[in-house]
């Protein structure tokens, strides 16, 4: 925790601190302290991407050890690399980007208009869950014609490959890597 702060101390010190970085769409609650517990943990990127520290592992233990490590130490970095990706298939993908501004149009048209009245069908009020239920349905035909699916499975697959091999191949810290080990009998 005095690390924690230490950190961002040190950024505020530079004039970036995690709150100032976060984007204002993002509303405050259990997301927003969830995105800024992940950027005040991040590692330094020229050490996550330090090409003297790949090598290949030796054995099979020293492979699981650099996984669980490196999952654990570089997890914020990871997460940000899975964001990465999924922004890059959005982006490259158009008929993605109409689904998801048809799905988002929804919503917003929905929120619109439970703030001038309720919404009532066939004389039943509407709930917000089943408006937004609605609204996914109404999408889903484009989320489908998209390929969303497939987009879905394709970030998948390729943050497990980037993630994994940079888990496996990175060494693991100096620091880390001391540690008290049981010797064969």
């Amino acid at each position: 925790m005095a690390a924690q702060k230490d950190q961002q101390k040190d950024a505020e010190a530079e004039g970036l601190s995690a709150t100032t970085l976060l984007p204002k769409l993002i509303p405050s609650g259990a997301g927003r302290e969830w995105l800024e517990r992940r950027r005040a943990t991040i590692r330094p990127w020229g050490t996550f991407m330090d090409q003297q520290r790949f090598s290949r592992p030796r054995n099979l233990g020293e492979l699981c050890q650099r996984l669980v490590r490196n999952v654990e130490y570089y997890q914020s970095n990871y997460v940000f690399v899975f964001l990465g990706l999924i922004l890059y298939c959005v982006v490259t993908s158009p008929m993605l980007l109409v689904a998801l501004a048809v799905f988002f149009g929804a919503c917003y048209i929905l929120y619109l208009r439970t703030l001038q009245s309720k919404l009532v069908l066939f004389g039943r009020e509407v709930s917000p869950a089943h408006q937004y239920a609605l609204a996914g349905g109404i999408s889903f035909p484009f989320f489908w014609l998209a390929g969303a699916g497939s987009a879905v499975f394709w970030v998948l697959g390729a943050t497990l490959v980037v993630i994994g091999s940079h888990a496996a191949f990175h060494q693991i810290e100096a620091a880390d890597g001391e540690e008290l080990q049981m010797e064969p009998v």
